[in-house]
């Protein structure tokens, strides 16, 4: 008969220290991988310096107010082939004729820097950029102008 076949081999204080290490050394290599992916697409800064978007709050007020009274309404962005259009409509529903649009074409987790975007008013208050946007999503950040009327909104654009 064998000598091992009726032997129960002992589990050791060696196998649990083993077992405790490679343990902790998956986690903490999970984490740090982890860590690392989100540092690489998201800086965390919503604002540079929160202290100065707190003085601007109310100022900021004021122009959604005013914003809000001129009755103006923009649709969702969408791409019609490697163009962003968007339509801007009065208070009466009818598109802005004598406006102007420009936008800053940001990529959400900054991984381009941003561009700028100019449109052309193609009729009834519909606006097509003029370059192309690259494919992907983007954030639009729209100015549009009227007079002595501005508007400020943002869009998403796949």
């Amino acid at each position: 008969m064998s000598k091992n076949s009726g032997e129960v081999k002992k589990f050791t204080g060696y196998h649990a220290t083993i077992m405790i290490v490679s343990f902790f050394a998956v986690v903490i290599t999970v984490n740090m991988i982890m860590a690392r992916f989100a540092l690489s697409t998201f800086s965390g800064t919503v604002v540079d310096n929160s202290y100065v978007a707190s003085q601007k709050y109310n100022q900021w007020l004021e122009q959604a107010r005013t914003q809000k009274a001129h009755g103006w309404t923009v649709s969702p962005a969408v791409r019609k082939a490697d163009k962003a259009s968007i339509t801007v409509t009065g208070p009466d529903g009818a598109g802005l004729q004598s406006a102007t649009m420009e936008a800053l074409a940001e990529h959400p987790i900054g991984r381009t820097e941003p561009f700028e975007i100019s449109f052309a008013n193609i009729g009834e208050g519909e606006f097509q950029s003029i370059e192309p946007l690259p494919e992907g999503r983007w954030k639009l950040k729209i100015i549009v102008s009227q007079n002595d009327n501005m508007m400020r909104v943002v869009r998403d654009i796949r």
